[in-house]
């Protein structure tokens, strides 16, 4: 009940805020549906909560809501700093160039709002299980949320006209999420114009010409502009150069902090390459914000969004051998679904990076109340053409050999005279590398660190399927999906859409199931890559809906949830029987009853009706078994000799006389 006053707090200072609506000049229109989509959760959960439990259970029966409150708290939080980052009206034409084709409301924080939000709904079903006194009661709300997950709820149309409105993709937020960000675009380019008609001499002639460019730029033409309208302006200032004999510069320009990307040479063949890379967004790739050139000097200005480190720095700070501070697993599951979906939006655009790593992972820290959680976004693609020097933040280049990063295939094409590394630039390869980098994000090591192969020993295992060992105590359903990514064979290896789908699951699972410091005793029922497997099967047809949408997170969770209870189930058919068949044999008796099955004892830490065993399972009753009629192995009819039972010979043995065992 206290995360659920937190909400409440900040959802109450998000309205005050949003009184000024009309003051927000940078994406107002994001910042409005945030906060609606904030209230109808929250208003949501109330009713859930106001249906499904009782208040003067709050602690004793509540405890399943603590942890999913407690991250829907950070999202609203979250949130709200980015409403009051938008309000924030001091030095307007700085944040102009850094919001103007910024889609974070959208692409981050109603993704991570409708990501949490099935961990939520569930966590109270589970508690209004064993709400209340009356058994009966009980008995028919555990009928009811059984019928909930049905496969016949298994298509997006039914499941939104269904159960839209409890996991909040309605038909109107559906529109309002695609049209948003056209919107603050039109309302942005109202500001300019107004600023630059308005005549007044707050607005210098370098920010007039910086309007023209954000103008055409935000009506699509992309376009480098004269070096003068940056370094001409007397708000322009270098601070830093970031990395040793570094491209990148750390500026100060507008009010801002930026980072900068300089360089020399012919600007013509790149003005495609860079006209694509300026039309990028998304929260978790670094952003390319504006450009400019000078033709004489064959100079070019490239001004990106500025961040704090790299993974590669982190990694050597923090898991070194001296100082062994590994990342929680929540906040790695967090760092692997960011980075996975930089990747899966870059290859959504045909761009594919080739040089995936941990100095190509650029990190800061999360603005929440929640700390230990990071902002990653992947750097280090586009303009291949250019020399390759380190990526800005990044204090140097991975001192380990780069070919821990390619894929066997990439690697064979190398050793080929006149390679062009076509392999090297395919989304296949990115997912191998991608594999290699969650190695070590869940290890805090470099992979083969530990190893004495170096060089072309190195390339020959690689080839050959040898890959670095995980301790002992990594979790298996993340190892598991760490060893898809990295299979020899390319066509093994899942998309990158599949493993942000599968990394949402998993986040799923650890808000509604904190380890409290025991990982053992939090293992998910199934293997969420099978769980994929049979996702693609029904939804990757034709005329299926665009699965990376984030308007489609709520149903595939709910999907999957359906897959889950359904591979568990098939899991528990053949335990029971195998548990049956051997109990029934090895009592030997006629008053033979059911053990208890470990798996099914298992589930109950998740949900009593979400993991009941369907009707068709079948059970042996506490009555006497049918010796004859079963026909068990190592039974025969009477008056027949006795034979050892297959399944135990060893029980057999011992309950036969030795005359029997001389005729065996």
């Amino acid at each position: 009940m206290e995360q659920f006053r937190q909400i409440g707090e900040v959802l109450g200072s998000l309205k005050a805020l949003m009184v000024l609506r009309e003051d927000i000049r940078v994406n107002q229109r994001q910042c409005c549906l945030l906060l609606d989509i904030f209230r109808m959760a929250f208003k949501t959960i109330a009713e859930e909560i106001k249906e499904n439990l009782r208040l003067e259970e709050k602690n004793t029966k509540w405890k399943a809501l603590e942890h999913p409150l407690r991250e829907l708290h950070r999202i609203f939080k979250e949130g709200e700093i980015y409403v009051r980052n938008c309000l924030d009206c001091k030095d307007w034409w700085g944040k102009a160039i850094a919001f103007h084709q910024n889609k974070d409301c959208v692409e981050f924080h109603i993704h991570n709002l409708l990501c949490c939000f099935p961990a939520v709904i569930e966590a109270i079903e589970t508690a209004g299980e064993i709400s209340g006194l009356d058994q009966d009661e009980m008995q028919k709300r555990r009928l009811v949320l059984s019928k909930k997950y049905e496969k016949e709820w298994n298509d997006p149309k039914l499941f939104q006209w269904k159960f839209g409105k409890q996991y909040m993709v309605r038909k109107e937020i559906f529109k309002r999420l695609d049209s948003v960000w056209r919107e603050d675009k039109w309302l942005l380019l109202e500001t300019i114009t107004d600023k630059k008609s308005s005549g007044s001499s707050d607005v210098t002639k370098q920010q007039q010409r910086l309007g023209d460019l954000l103008m055409k730029k935000l009506n699509g033409s992309v376009k480098l502009f004269p070096s003068s309208i940056l370094v001409g302006s007397k708000e322009y200032q270098v601070r830093r150069r970031l990395g040793v004999g570094s491209q990148y510069k750390e500026i100060q320009w507008m009010g801002e902090s930026f980072a900068l990307r300089h360089f020399f040479g012919d600007i013509e063949p790149l003005n495609s390459e860079i006209s694509s890379l300026l039309s990028l967004s998304h929260p978790n790739i670094v952003q390319y914000l504006c450009g400019f050139c000078n033709e004489e000097k064959n100079e070019c200005f490239l001004v990106m969004e500025l961040m704090t480190k790299d993974l590669c720095s982190y990694v050597k700070e923090n898991c070194g051998p001296r100082r062994r501070i590994p990342l929680s697993i929540p906040v790695v599951v967090d760092l692997m679904l960011q980075i996975a979906r930089g990747m899966e939006y870059l290859h959504s655009q045909k761009i594919y990076h080739g040089d995936l790593n941990p100095s190509n992972v650029l990190m800061k820290p999360r603005n929440s109340s929640l700390e230990g959680y990071y902002r990653a976004k992947v750097t280090g693609f586009g303009l291949s053409s250019t020399e390759k020097i380190t990526p800005p933040n990044s204090q140097n280049q991975n001192d380990t050999q780069p070919v821990i990063w390619y894929a066997p295939e990439v690697l064979a094409e190398q050793e080929q005279p006149g390679s062009t590394c076509s392999l090297k630039y395919s989304e296949k390869a990115d997912v191998y590398s991608f594999g290699m980098l969650c190695f070590e994000l869940l290890t805090g090591k470099v992979p083969f660190e530990d190893g004495h192969l170096q060089g072309d020993k190195m390339v020959r295992n690689l080839k050959a399927g040898e890959r670095p060992l995980f301790p002992f105590t990594s979790p298996k359903y993340l190892v598991n999906l760490t060893k898809k990514c990295w299979q020899t064979d390319p066509i093994q290896r899942p998309s990158f859409s599949s493993i942000c789908r599968i990394i949402r699951y998993i986040k799923k699972f650890l808000v509604m199931n904190p380890d409290n410091g025991h990982p053992e005793l939090a293992l998910p029922l199934v293997d969420y890559c099978d769980i994929e497997v049979g996702f693609l099967k029904k939804f990757s047809g034709e005329g299926s809906p665009d699965l990376s949408s984030v308007s489609q997170i709520p149903f595939q969770m709910f999907a999957y949830r359906l897959l889950e209870k359904e591979k568990a189930s098939s899991n528990f058919k053949v335990k029971t029987w195998e548990s049956v068949s051997e109990a029934a044999v090895s009592l030997g008796d006629e008053n033979a009853s059911v053990v208890e099955d470990p798996f099914f004892l298992a589930s109950d830490r998740r949900s009593v009706c979400s993991e009941m065993v369907e009707k068709k399972i079948p059970m042996v009753k506490k009555k006497s078994i049918d010796v004859k009629a079963r026909k068990i192995p190592g039974t025969t009819p009477k008056g027949s000799p006795q034979r050892p039972s297959v399944l135990n010979p060893s029980r057999s043995l011992r309950s036969k006389p030795k005359k029997q065992l001389q005729w065996l």
